[in-house]
């Protein structure tokens, strides 16, 4: 009876191993601008609409949308991984996005103003991130990816389509960032972030994917680093003790 437990035992032992590495690092809070577009390709065959001329038509175009200009706010918890890797996981309020113009009679006739598509979600995001020490302060990298819940919508153009993006949604992540000391437990920094959808919403005919820049400034609280002479196991601390 005991050899499934050991069996057990066995296999969870790397997570314990696992566990015992990872060290909490640091927590933070930070405010974002962000500017989102979306892409839009049409891959019809054949046309949505043909006119009394004759004429074919495609609704809704292939195009980019102009940029979405809006805010975000998240916080995070830092810990420690293998070697010099450290992993970030966060919550984050994004307001996502783009500036789009209708096509009033599904043909060449246009609104003649843009019009914002609104997105509101609440992300989980994950990263890994490895810091270089610089003269002043310390840059690093990230990458890593952003579950997504669609939070709240505003969609006045190319509704049939701009309403229905799926509830919950992925996308990928690549960061760069600088940090500073301010105190000694507490740290600046700013961060600029890359974060495209790897995959494009399909909806019969149509494909639209989400592109958003995101530039960040917040604080980091980080514990104390531990001294020397806080351990307690005997130091030799040299002849002159």
């Amino acid at each position: 009876m005991q050899k499934p437990f050991h069996i057990l035992l066995f296999l969870l032992l790397p997570c314990f191993v696992f566990a015992q590495k990872i060290k909490f690092k640091g927590a933070g809070i930070y405010g974002a601008g962000l500017s989102s577009a979306h892409y839009y390709k049409n891959d019809l065959s054949t046309p949505t609409i043909v006119d009394s001329n004759g004429t074919k038509w495609y609704y809704p175009q292939s195009h980019i949308s102009k940029e979405f200009i809006n805010w975000g706010a998240g916080a995070f918890v830092e810990f420690s991984l293998f070697r010099k890797l450290r992993w970030q996981t966060e919550l984050e309020y994004a307001n996502k996005g783009a500036q789009e113009m209708e096509i009033v009679d599904r043909k060449e006739q246009r609104s003649g103003s843009y019009s914002p598509n609104k997105y509101t979600y609440i992300q989980w995001n994950n990263y890994v991130k490895s810091y270089t020490k610089l003269i002043f302060g310390s840059s690093y990298w990230m990458a890593g990816a952003r579950v997504e819940y669609l939070f709240r919508k505003s969609t006045p153009v190319f509704a049939p389509y701009s309403a229905n993006l799926k509830t919950f949604w992925f996308s990928a992540d690549l960061g760069v960032g600088w940090e500073i000391r301010l105190t000694e437990r507490f740290y600046l920094f700013t961060e600029g972030h890359w974060n495209p959808d790897v995959i494009s919403q399909k909806q019969d005919f149509l494909k639209i994917r989400n592109r958003t820049f995101e530039v960040r400034l917040g604080i980091t609280y980080r514990p104390r680093k531990q001294k020397v002479d806080d351990c307690n196991a005997p130091v030799y601390k040299g002849p002159a003790y």
